[in-house]
């Protein structure tokens, strides 16, 4: 792998409060920490990772460490989507997140998607260390590519591996999503209409109420999609001029994991990448008091 990039943050408490007490990145990787992201009454360090050519390179390979103190809380988000570019000979990009969650914190992961170019290869990793009572939310999506250059699901390979161990290596939530052209079959044609497909992942006593808000919503919202016909209002699909029963423009499904169902896990099949975006502003509005703006807003 070549432009070997890494990355390491820490955030402790000081004085009482949330603060990076280390930052260090490594060209041309940089990590963007504002000193004020909403009321002066958040307590919460917002970290912006980005690259100087505004994507990942054929043959780079990323690795980033997080370390988020007791009672800490954190955001890790990006300035646009991740574009990754052309693959170069057989070169995979890769990127490795790892990160690890003291007692009673939080820690928000919500970039824009991942947009890869057509051939591009790329693999990323995400590993969350985390205590009894600590709070994570991940969001995690990729479209199908650059759809003003007419490109639709037509990269080589993505896989993203998501990882969560419980107070060092038990495991509670190991999931890998791997997109590859096969040789009768593309992806296009296995994903069919939909070009977005993301993941949420929300887990902890601080995101609670988060939990409920979205399992609840998605039942709903699922229960109309799937019943009544295409004309019916949808809240999150753009209108249709079918009047015939046609596949849901958006699909998701939320399934509970770990002890006593402590985290969920929501899947999404989206048509247009703005119902998604809508999705995640409804359902993530009340992180506002925790993070100090509304994300996706």
């Amino acid at each position: 792998m070549e432009d070997l990039k890494t990355g390491t943050v820490v955030v402790e408490k000081v004085m009482g409060k949330s603060t990076a007490t280390r930052c260090f990145s490594k060209y041309p990787l940089k990590f963007i920490l504002p000193r004020k992201v909403g009321s002066s009454q958040t307590d919460a360090v917002w970290i912006y990772a980005l690259t100087y050519g505004g994507g990942i390179v054929s043959g780079d390979s990323i690795s980033c460490e997080f370390t988020i103190g007791d009672g800490c809380t954190a955001v890790l988000t990006t300035q646009a989507s991740t574009k990754v570019y052309k693959c170069v000979g057989s070169r995979c990009s890769v990127q490795i997140y790892e990160a690890r969650i003291g007692i009673d914190a939080l820690l928000v992961v919500i970039p824009d998607p991942v947009t890869c170019f057509s051939t591009a290869k790329y693999s990323q990793k995400q590993v969350f260390r985390i205590m009894s009572n600590s709070s994570l939310l991940i969001v995690d999506w990729i479209t199908s590519g650059r759809h003003e250059s007419g490109e639709k699901w037509d990269f080589t390979h993505y896989k993203s591996t998501n990882h969560i161990y419980l107070e060092g290596d038990e495991p509670l939530f190991l999931d890998t999503v791997l997109l590859e052209q096969g040789s009768t079959v593309t992806i296009a044609e296995r994903v069919q209409d939909y070009q977005v497909l993301a993941m949420v992942i929300i887990l902890g006593p601080k995101l609670k109420h988060v939990q409920t808000k979205v399992q609840e919503d998605v039942k709903n919202m699922m229960s109309e999609q799937l019943q009544l016909p295409a004309t019916s209002l949808r809240r999150y699909s753009a209108p249709s001029t079918s009047h015939s029963l046609i596949k849901p423009s958006f699909l998701a499904s939320c399934s509970p994991f770990g002890p006593q169902g402590s985290g969920v896990v929501i899947r999404i099949a989206a048509m247009t990448t703005e119902s998604v975006y809508r999705f995640l502003q409804q359902q993530l509005a009340s992180l506002e008091p925790l993070v100090g703006v509304l994300p996706y807003c």
